[in-house]
């Protein structure tokens, strides 16, 4: 083992909790005494099903998730929920409207109509009104309420944006479908403000290769019977998850995480954590004289995903190269933005950030 730490910024899949790693490597090949590993079980075993069944119920602590909605761990990633929103929601509707605020939003907006016969009404698009630099409010998104649902995303982790006040419609008007991917149980929220919440489990959650969808109950009476079968909630609400094999380590995983999670205090106790980490990097960005530029509006900076540069493409380059040798790893920003990006989901310490900000100090000192 290295005596220099390395800190992961991976945008995701990301970092992992240490804990959550040693539990897993000591049940690698033994789980619980069943002289098997996870990843060779019967996903129908009473095994695994109560591994899902765990899951679940602590998932449904934390967030705290009422009675009348569904819980799924399904394969696919978030951005096949691109469509099956739109293939299970929007039957026998007109339009969707859709928030385009970054790359991930963009994308959903894209494709929602590509399977279905209904339009994406764009109800507001922060590249055309901020150039993905601010949000656009809430009050201003321009929505029907004779909309099959209302679909954005509440952190962009490309762009580095993120609603700090969480989008609520009023009564009457369609559901709300958040892509959460980048943020779920990282901060509290009220989960009945929403119709339909998905989220890629490479974040906060755990490995890639699970997506959680959290639905209202009475929305899966819009489930319509002509989608294949494998893309309809409604069959996997009916089969219990397991209309097909469902992905059983990542959901193994995530289970150990949401236990994790619980002994920090729970998500309003990894808010507040959360909430140190970012301002501890924003203020040595903002602090920096404008060596470090944060292009973002004050009150849409993502606190998950920290998007930053300095005024050379070069020095940029150099100081993605170099941090690597300090062991803070995977900063280089994304391919159409560039610049660097800093990931600080939930099993990021302080430390790691502190470590970070000890090291863009130090490039400032010598290249500033």
């Amino acid at each position: 083992m290295s005596a220099q730490p390395i800190y992961n910024f991976s945008a995701g899949p990301a970092v992992l909790p240490e804990a959550v790693l040693r539990t897993a490597q000591q049940e690698m090949l033994d789980y619980c005494g069943t002289g098997f590993p996870v990843m060779a079980m019967s996903h129908r075993s009473d095994m695994f099903m109560s591994i899902l069944h765990h899951a679940e119920q602590d998932l449904r602590r934390l967030l705290n998730i009422p009675n009348n909605y569904k819980v799924l761990f399904l394969q696919g990633g978030a951005t096949t929920q691109f469509n099956m929103t739109a293939m299970n929601l929007a039957h026998g509707f007109e339009r969707i409207d859709a928030v385009v605020t970054g790359n991930w939003s963009r994308l959903a907006a894209e494709q929602m109509p590509l399977l279905t016969d209904v339009k994406v009404h764009i109800a507001a698009h922060g590249g055309e009104l901020f150039d993905y630099k601010d949000l656009p409010d809430a009050d201003n998104w321009e929505i029907s309420n004779h909309s099959a649902f209302v679909h954005f995303a509440i952190n962009e982790t490309v762009n580095g944006l993120q609603y700090q006040n969480v989008p609520k419609l009023s009564d009457g008007m369609p559901p709300l479908v958040c892509d959460m991917s980048s943020e779920l149980l990282s901060r509290e929220f009220n989960v009945a403000d929403y119709g339909l919440i998905y989220a890629g489990a490479q974040k906060n959650i755990g490995p890639a290769g699970v997506t959680v969808v959290i639905i209202r109950e009475d929305l899966l009476d819009r489930c319509p019977k002509n989608i294949p079968s494998v893309f309809n909630y409604r069959t996997h609400i009916e089969k219990d998850g397991m209309y097909n094999t469902p992905p059983t380590y990542p959901i193994y995983i995530s289970g150990l995480v949401f236990r994790w999670l619980q002994t920090q205090g729970g998500v309003k106790a990894i808010e507040a954590v959360n909430n140190i980490k970012a301002e501890t990097l924003y203020d040595a960005i903002d602090g920096s004289g404008g060596f470090y530029i944060n292009p973002i509006t004050a009150n849409a900076r993502s606190k998950m995903n920290v998007v930053f540069k300095t005024d050379s493409g070069k020095l940029d380059k150099l100081f993605v190269q170099e941090a690597d040798l300090r062991g803070l790893r995977l900063l280089k920003g994304y391919k159409t933005v560039g610049g660097m990006r800093a990931s600080l989901y939930n099993a990021m310490p302080l430390a790691g950030v502190e470590a970070l900000v000890e090291f863009m100090q130090d490039f400032q000192r010598r290249y500033g």
